[in-house]
């Protein structure tokens, strides 16, 4: 760490050396119309060196060493435009260039327009499967942009999520086969990050950011577009990669830091044939990561090679895969015995437990893969119309331990004893699985298109997906291996280890009454068709219609099927979703609505033999989005309101049966607004707020908030400010934070439990060079404990540091 703090005073003074054995290139860069050409690309060909224009059009690029060189301008819709000149040592060269575009052209095709709010995306090709901007979207979505991570060190999704408003995480990656990394709340519902690029893309354990172009959250029921296996009805969150790109770069990263952390990223990029336009990409991470507490660790290796071909002028070819593999020790999870009210105490700051114990073994390891294919190809059918075809293929597997714990009053957790007024007990248990499989492959066939009819434009999208997802996963678990009494000397704390829970396994793995196996087994078949048209009545308002059929098949044709509970059957639905758009200030403010929907396949008959109906979730929602002050400012403002419908539940006069009239609301406000006041200084800030109750549902929770969403209230900043200019530019600071009000995760009549609210701050510093980056992070500033939990309380990182430096070539 002191290497790293000292590293900068040592490249200042050589960078003064540099200064007088190299050359300097400025210039100003000009439309056609003479206006300036803000955030344009000037670089030296082949070189790797260069940079960006500014609000004014003017350009510096420095440290070039002396000889002839071509320098090139590029700009999205325009030619390239190409001078030679020669560099002396010492000299500083003046290179003006115009560029064969209008200033309303530069603008409408919004040349690297984040680059003045480097927070703000302002257009996404995924969010609604076809090209619009933010503002003539009807649905609510966030970005996290790559400026945005490289500010903040962000190393996994989980880091990035932080800057998402509305969404808090709720448990740590599991790791296991089929799971989809963390679980998130948004809008009251669980989420996982299962997509890429669009499609399919799951990935088990803590997802590596290495390849991480930006993350977008998208808000609401999406099962229109997306279908309903890999969203929520609070959303999605879709991965987007980086992706190979002409010309030869990349760069080294390593990173030291708190509790034993260290990592080593690779970027490389190059060309594979420059004559036959293929290009590939490489993004590798070694990550390892110990704990806070006194056991449990995370050691992972990430790989993404990607493959670019452009066959010829209207076929262009991508194949990349994301390969990982590791070993871990899980992340201390608690629940509780019920009803919670018997414990003594309802809050997690009230139990007692030695924050920086794990209460177990480093040794209950747990070993995970994770393999994800994919492959595109891009058809240029005609100026109008695109084909893209998708195919993905994504495999997961995982064998081990996974301990968890309860917490139990006295006479519960050890019988004999009497009942204290405050549990001192704590159960130790596990959830073990057995080399459990997880693949999902998916097809998806889409035409993009423009036409009109009359005066009115349309952007269609037509689609069709099949998925198959084939899982064989056998848990086996037992709820007490131990006890262990957490207040005093804790003689037994070492006996839960590696050694005792196979011991146990081997003594009663075959006694029902002391392990549970489940076998959780199943092959599906999804068959989906979708079509979206996004109509423009006027240059100002904007209509979209869109609408799902999603043919689902259960298929039990295997021997062991049936042990997960999982019978055959099939179901049919259909999704649909509208929105309006409608432009008071042309380019800048949109006031939109949406109605947008998704569904949950059920199986099953009720007592009359009726067969249960898909699930539904319904959304409507309204707000206002900002795009102002020539970029400057941006923002969403929105209320939404969810219903969800035919949620099945016990059948109060037939317990043995269920009955599908059960339901949930949740509404709320979420708002997130971009900034950048002033030149090299950036605001990101966001809020959310969410009610939501049960209908129709169990005595113990009828009208009561669901314990398995999120805090009601959420709020997310971060600063951020970068010298623009002078000897120091590219020095730069943020800081910033969460904020996350208390948390009901246990909430019924009997029995309530609840994670306080809290408040970490964050803060980085860095500086970044055209030829390297070094930074520098804390985490949680104020070494706040905190919990967070999906019905259980998880002990969250304390303070923690981190030192980065990266060599640019």
């Amino acid at each position: 760490m002191i290497r790293l703090i000292l590293a900068p005073l040592f490249v200042l003074l050589t960078l003064n050396v540099c200064a007088q054995t190299t050359g300097t290139i400025k210039g100003k860069i000009s439309t056609s119309d003479g206006h300036p050409a803000a955030y344009v690309s000037v670089g030296l060909k082949n070189k790797n060196l260069g940079s960006t224009s500014n609000e004014e059009g003017y350009y510096t690029i420095k440290m070039v060493k002396p000889g002839q060189y071509t320098l090139k301008v590029s700009a999205v819709g325009s030619k390239s435009v190409e001078k030679q000149i020669k560099v002396q040592a010492g000299e500083e060269l003046n290179v003006d260039f115009i560029i064969v575009q209008s200033s309303d052209e530069l603008k409408e095709i919004n040349i690297r327009s984040n680059a003045r709010n480097k927070f703000a995306t302002k257009k996404s090709e995924y969010v609604s499967k076809m090209s619009l901007t933010n503002l003539e979207n009807p649905q609510v979505y966030t970005t996290v942009s790559k400026e945005l991570m490289g500010d903040q060190l962000v190393f996994s999704v989980d880091d990035a999520t932080r800057n998402v408003p509305g969404l808090q995480k709720m448990w740590e990656a599991t790791s296991r086969a089929g799971d989809g990394g963390g679980y998130y709340s948004s809008r009251g519902f669980i989420v996982q990050s299962k997509m890429r690029n669009g499609v399919a893309g799951n990935i088990s354990t803590r997802i590596d950011a290495a390849n991480l172009e930006r993350l977008e959250v998208i808000k609401g029921p999406s099962a229109t577009l997306f279908g309903s296996t890999l969203t929520s009805y609070g959303g999605l969150i879709n991965r987007v990669t980086k992706k190979p790109y002409e010309g030869t770069g990349g760069e080294v990263t390593y990173s030291r830091g708190s509790y034993d952390f260290e990592r080593v990223a690779v970027d490389f990029n190059a060309p594979v044939s420059k004559s036959d336009q293929i290009y590939m990409r490489v993004n590798a991470a070694y990550n390892y990561e110990g704990s806070f507490q006194d056991s449990g660790f995370d050691k992972s290796f990430f790989l993404a090679p990607s493959l670019s071909y452009k066959v010829n002028d209207r076929l262009d070819l991508n194949f990349d895969a994301e390969i990982s593999s590791g070993r871990n020790v899980p992340k201390q999870i608690i629940f509780f015995y019920f009803p919670a009210s018997q414990l003594g105490y309802d809050r997690a700051d009230q139990v007692g437990l030695d924050y920086r114990k794990s209460y177990m073994s480093n040794d209950l390891l747990q070993v995970y893969n994770n393999a994800n294919i994919f492959a595109q190809a891009t058809y240029k059918i005609s100026k109008k119309w695109t084909s893209q075809t998708n195919i993905t293929h994504t495999y997961s597997y995982s064998n081990g331990r996974s301990p968890y714990f309860f917490l139990a009053p006295d006479n519960i957790a050890v019988p004999g004893l009497p009942a204290s007024p405050k549990a001192n007990y704590l159960s130790r248990a596990d959830q073990s699985t057995e080399n459990g499989k997880a693949k999902v492959t998916e097809i998806q066939q889409n035409f993009n298109g423009e036409f009109n009819i009359g005066q009115v434009k349309n952007k269609i999208v037509v689609g069709l997906d099949y998925m198959h997802s084939n899982s064989n996963i056998l848990f086996y678990s037992t709820n007490k291996i131990d006890v262990i009494n957490f207040r005093g000397s804790m003689p037994n704390y070492n006996n839960f280890n590696a050694a005792s829970v196979a011991a146990y396994y081997a003594l009663n793995r075959t006694n029902p009454d002391s392990v549970s196996n489940f076998l959780s087994k199943s092959i599906n078949n999804i068959y989906s068709a979708y079509v979206s048209d996004a109509i423009g009545l006027t240059d100002r308002l904007t209509a979209l219609a869109a609408l799902r059929v999603d043919r689902f098949e259960n298929i039990n044709n295997e021997a062991g099927a049936a042990t997960g509970n999982n019978p055959a059957y099939k179901q049919t639905a259909f999704s649909p979703k509208f929105g309006l758009v409608f432009q008071p200030v042309k380019d800048q403010v949109s006031i939109f609505g949406n109605y947008q929907n998704s569904f949950t396949n059920q199986q099953g008959t009720d007592v009359k033999g009726n067969t249960f109906k898909p699930e539904q979730a319904n959304q409507l929602e309204g707000g206002v989005k900002l795009d102002v002050f020539k970029g400057k400012l941006s923002g969403t403002i929105s209320y939404y309101y969810i219903k969800v419908k035919d949620v099945l539940r016990t059948d109060p006069t037939n317990p043995n049966f269920r009955i599908q009239d059960g339901g949930k609301i949740s509404k709320g406000i979420e708002f997130e607004l971009n900034a950048n006041p002033f030149q090299g200084f950036n605001i990101l800030t966001g809020f959310g707020y969410n009610e939501n109750h049960f209908v129709n549902a169990s005595e113990d929770v009828e009208g009561r908030r669901d314990g398995s969403s999120m805090s009601p209230y959420s709020a997310n900043l971060w600063l951020s400010y970068k010298l623009p200019s002078g000897y120091l530019k590219g020095l730069g600071v943020g800081f910033g934070g969460n904020y996350a009000s208390d948390n009901k995760i246990v909430n019924t009549t009997t029995s309530v439990f609840t994670l306080p609210k809290y408040t970490v701050l964050n803060a980085s510093v860095f500086y970044d060079h055209p030829k390297f980056r070094i930074g520098a992070k804390v985490d949680n500033l104020t070494n706040k404990e905190y919990w967070i939990g999906y019905t259980t309380m998880n002990a969250q990182k304390l303070r923690s540091f981190v030192g980065s430096i990266s060599y640019k070539f």
